[in-house]
């Protein structure tokens, strides 16, 4: 059972376990549109049936093995233009923590941590509601894979089975509160450039060239950043920079 943290400030201070559900992401946007969910509130899973991911995956996990929780934030401080900053911000806090236990975590763009020669070992996805131009709230989905040791992709790692070591959930979910609320907290702080500078820091295949895949057609090109809305700058062989979003481009 997960409990109220008594060692943050606003994050975490209400906790809503559950045994089992669909996607924590689903079960937190529904409290936050029937307002039963204030900045801070965590919804948190034993056993995530049919966790999100990106362009429309889902996220595997067995039961009573991984972390799977969503955070509602309400970053109206921002304008909505501005949002991959907060994306950026929950990316740096996880790394933080979790680099202490596997040091070669990165962040594959958007919001990947992977392990290089390993794989992938979390993932975020962040949802938002507006009215009209003004952000409301967003619900922050966060999948960890901690303990499992299997996995239908090939492509998929726990830090378990990268360290041989098993871990305790509820103790690393309280660390990993903590870190995110700080990270919400430099956000808050107007501290984007030094967010920015981390991410890219330790970001997948930055400055490295690689293959990738764009409109049906493979080629070569180096990430070299980040634009201001969050999508990809990779330079290309004839020295062109190219802007991908998020459906726009595959790493292969």
């Amino acid at each position: 059972m997960y409990k109220i943290l008594a060692n943050t400030i606003f994050l975490g201070k209400d906790v809503h376990f559950l045994p089992e559900c669909h996607s924590t992401n689903d079960i937190a946007l529904n409290l936050v549109r029937q307002k039963q969910a204030a900045e801070g509130s965590v919804v948190i899973c034993n056993h995530q049936t049919k966790g999100k991911g990106q362009r429309g995956n889902f996220w595997q996990s067995q039961a009573g093995q991984n972390l799977t929780f969503s955070l509602v934030l309400r970053p109206d401080f921002m304008d909505i233009s501005e949002q991959f900053y907060l994306n950026m911000a929950i990316s740096n806090s996880i790394r933080r923590l979790l680099q202490e236990y596997v040091p070669r975590l990165e962040v594959k763009w958007p919001n990947d941590l992977i392990v290089p020669g390993f794989g992938k070992i979390g993932g975020i996805l962040i949802e938002n509601t507006f009215s009209g131009k003004e952000w409301e709230y967003a619900v922050v989905g966060i999948g960890l894979n901690i303990n499992q040791l299997s996995y239908d992709s090939p492509y998929a790692a726990s830090i378990r089975s990268i360290t041989g070591s098993h871990f305790e959930l509820e103790e690393l979910f309280r660390l990993l509160i903590t870190q995110l609320e700080q990270g919400y907290i430099q956000l808050k702080k107007g501290k984007w450039k030094e967010i920015k500078s981390e991410y890219l820091m330790h970001l997948y295949r930055i400055q490295n060239w690689a293959k990738y895949s764009a409109n049906g057609e493979q080629f070569s090109g180096k990430i070299v950043g980040i634009s201001a809305q969050g999508k990809l700058e990779v330079e290309l062989g004839n020295g062109e920079i190219a802007i991908f979003g998020l459906k726009e481009i595959l790493f292969l």
